[in-house]
C-alpha cells in the first residue's frame, strides 16, 4: 500500500514556522512527508531538514517523496530522542520544530497493523514494530484495574469499567487476537443505548491501547522542554495535537516555560531566578477552518499550537 497521509493544517504549520533560508528545521513526526516536502521548498535546498520517524515505512515512503532534494537527513527514531539526535548530527541549534502528533492515514488504513477498529487484524498498534510491547499484550495481560485506567484516562470513556471487566472475562475464555475480537467485546460491554449516538463504541478504547502501546503521552511534557530549550532564539516549536489529553499537555508545558516563576504570587517581585523561554505564539489554538474541514474529515479534532524561542 502506498504511504498516504493529507498533511493538517499544512499552511498554518508552514505559516507557523516563520522558515528563513539556511536554518535547521526538524520534522520531528515525519509520516509520508506532506509537511517536509512544504518546509524543504521553502528552504530552497539552503539550510538542513531532519525527519525523525519510528515508522520504517514512513521513512521510505518520504526519501522518496522527498528525493529531489539534497539537504534532508532521515532518522529512525522516536521524537522524545530529540537530544541524542541533535548530539549524533552535530547540531548545536535548531530554528523549526514540527510535530504532527496523529496517526497517519496508512496506519490506519493499512489493516495488519491493527491501528484501526474499521479493518480485522492482528491487534499490534506499534508505530514502532522494533518494540515489543503491542496491543495483544496488553489487551491479553494487564491486569483488569490497569486495563480500566488505561481506557477511562487514555480513551476518556464512559464505559471504562465495563470494557475492562468484559475484556477480562473473554479472555479467560480464549485470548482476544484480532480487533474484531476486541470490537465485539466492547460492543458487548456499552450498552445498546449509549452505542446509538456518537462515534464508534471503539473509538476510545482503541485510542486508549494505542497510546499505552507507544507511550504516547509519558513522554511529551519533557520532549517539549528538551526541544525549547534546543531552538535558537526566534526559533518556533509548532505541535498539532488530536484529542484533549495531548492538547492540554502541550498547553500546559507552553505555558509552564512562557511564565516558569515558582514565587508566591504575593511576593513583589521574582526571587526564583527562573526565566521564560518562549513566548506563546497562539494563545487559542489554531483549528481547521471549512475548507479543510469538508476534504479531510481526520483533521476534525486537530488543534495547532506554537510557541517562538526567546
Amino acid at each position: 500500500m502506498e504511504f498516504k497521509h493529507i498533511s493538517v493544517l499544512l499552511d498554518e504549520c508552514i505559516s507557523g514556522l516563520n522558515i528563513k533560508k539556511g536554518g535547521i528545521y526538524v520534522d520531528g513526526t515525519l509520516g509520508g512527508g506532506g509537511h517536509s516536502l512544504h518546509i524543504a521548498q521553502a528552504l530552497d535546498n539552503t539550510g538542513r531538514l531532519i525527519g525523525v520517524d519510528q515508522d520504517e515505512n514512513a521513512i521510505e515512503a518520504a526519501g522518496k517523496r522527498l528525493a529531489a532534494f539534497n539537504n534532508i537527513t532521515y532518522i529512525h527514531k522516536n521524537f522524545s530522542q530529540i537530544e541524542e539526535i541533535a548530539e549524533e548530527l552535530g547540531i548545536g541549534g535548531i530554528d523549526g520544530i514540527l510535530l504532527d502528533l496523529g496517526v497517519s492515514s496508512y496506519q490506519l488504513d493499512e489493516a495488519e497493523r491493527g491501528f484501526s477498529y474499521q479493518h480485522n487484524a492482528v491487534l499490534d498498534m506499534r508505530m514502532d514494530v522494533r518494540k515489543s510491547l503491542s496491543a495483544y499484550s496488553v489487551v491479553n495481560t494487564y491486569p483488569q484495574d490497569e486495563l480500566y485506567r488505561i481506557i477511562r484516562d487514555y480513551g476518556e470513556e464512559k464505559w471504562a469499567k465495563r470494557i475492562a471487566e468484559f475484556i477480562v472475562k473473554q479472555r479467560e475464555e480464549k485470548p482476544i487476537e484480532t480487533t474484531f475480537d476486541l470490537v465485539s467485546v466492547i460492543k458487548k460491554a456499552v450498552p445498546k443505548g449509549a452505542r446509538a449516538d456518537g462515534p464508534h463504541p471503539a473509538k476510545r478504547t482503541f485510542q486508549a491501547i494505542r497510546i499505552e502501546v507507544n507511550g504516547e503521552l509519558e513522554i511529551l511534557e519533557n520532549t517539549v522542554k528538551k526541544m525549547a530549550e534546543l531552538l535558537n532564539p526566534g526559533g518556533r516549536l509548532c505541535i498539532i495535537t488530536f484529542h484533549s489529553l495531548e492538547d492540554r499537555i502541550i498547553k500546559n508545558t507552553f505555558r509552564q516555560l512562557e511564565n516558569p516563576c515558582t514565587c508566591p504570587r504575593e511576593f513583589p517581585v521574582c526571587v526564583c531566578g527562573k526565566k521564560p523561554v518562549v513566548k506563546i505564539i497562539t494563545r487559542k489554538p489554531i483549528l481547521p477552518g471549512e475548507e479543510e474541514l469538508a476534504q479531510n474529515n481526520r483533521s476534525h479534532s486537530a488543534k495547532l499550537r506554537i510557541a517562538e524561542k526567546l
